[in-house]
């Protein structure tokens, strides 16, 4: 397992993350069921596995099964006998918690509600990363920002970060924090996959810039690039994407991805789901990919992704095939600045 710097801080994080949104799931989660129903044994072997694997990042949020996420996730740590300095742990606030107007959002009062039940579940004295899970139209950045930032003093969290934000939105938070001397998002949480790369526009460029680090959710679009589905798939009949439609792709262009990662698949001897992950774990943008599974088998198979290394000309075909339309700004900057990119430069003769 590869570890890879938690966004400009000192912390490591293992390239690979695993994501807890199939944990839970019972009668009484709603949608989430759709998901996964993993109760606490299935829970404990997967892990178990990840764990012996060399994985060290977990990520859940406490919307996922109204809390049972959480619950499971930190019994998990407690039955498998888990060292709280060995593992990095992730949790979210923003959704929905209950019927109340204040059970959502990112206002101090819906914050400072939410951590203590966050803490409580995991069982723990603190998270390592808090993160906003969304986008909240009402409460003002400075007021989150100053929420979040009273947490770490309080040293009930350790690191803050953003989830499904806008670029120039996450900017700005950066320079309030700045200006105010508040703690600073360190890492952003966003969907990112071969057959869905839009966040390439805007958000890459300031991530870079800015040295968050970035999580990627969803890398095989909700089981789209599993290989379970497109043509020359086998039937899918009981998968995740069956009935849970998200997230939203450009058919046409997956379709194209799939083709081609069934043969490079083909040709290394593994599913279609590892090259789609190796591709992202190439990105030098990505700082970890959150698997999730419901089965040992499922979570092999993603894990053995970070053993496999594309070649120069595959990584070549998957970003052709894979390439976003052109859009303005974006042919503009390249028409204009194209050549403005760093080189050497050597003073003319005479």
């Amino acid at each position: 397992m590869k570890y890879n710097q938690f966004g400009r801080t000192g912390l490591f994080v293992s390239e690979i993350c695993l994501g807890a949104m199939t944990f839970g799931g019972n009668e009484d989660a709603g949608f989430w069921k759709a998901i996964g129903q993993l109760g606490q044994a299935e829970v404990d072997g997967l892990m178990g596995r990840a764990l012996a694997c060399g994985v060290n990042f977990f990520d859940t949020a406490d919307v996922y099964s109204f809390g049972q996420s959480e619950r499971l996730l930190g019994q998990a740590f407690k039955n498998l006998g888990v060292a709280r300095k060995d593992v990095v742990i992730a949790t979210k606030v923003f959704g929905d918690m209950g019927p109340r107007p204040n059970d959502r959002g990112a206002s101090r009062g819906h914050i400072m509600d939410s951590v203590q039940g966050s803490l409580e579940r995991l069982q723990t004295d603190h998270i390592d990363l808090y993160q906003i899970h969304g986008n909240d139209s009402v409460t003002p950045i400075d007021e989150t920002l100053r929420a979040l930032d009273d947490l770490v003093r309080q040293g009930l969290v350790r690191y803050i970060g953003v989830s499904n934000w806008a670029a120039w939105r996450i900017a700005k938070a950066l320079g309030v924090s700045e200006l105010k001397g508040y703690a600073r998002f360190e890492t952003l949480q966003a969907y990112y996959s071969v057959a869905g790369r839009d966040l390439e526009r805007e958000l890459v460029p300031m991530l870079s810039e800015e040295k968050l680090g970035l999580m990627v959710w969803s890398p095989l679009a909700g089981g789209l690039l599993s290989g379970k589905f497109g043509p020359g798939a086998p039937t899918a009949e009981g998968a995740r994407r069956t009935s849970f439609d998200f997230p939203p792709v450009d058919n046409a262009r997956a379709w194209a991805c799939v083709a081609s990662m069934r043969e490079i698949a083909k040709a290394h001897g593994v599913s279609v789901a590892q090259v789609a992950l190796a591709w992202l774990l190439a990105k030098p943008h990505v700082m970890s990919v959150i698997i999730g599974a419901k089965t040992l088998a499922q979570l092999d198979d993603n894990l053995a992704a970070a053993n496999l290394i594309l070649t120069a000309d595959e990584m070549a075909e998957l970003d052709k095939v894979s390439a976003l339309p052109s859009e303005y700004p974006g042919w503009m900057f390249e028409r204009q600045g194209g050549n403005r990119r760093p080189k050497p430069y050597s003073q003319p003769n005479g």
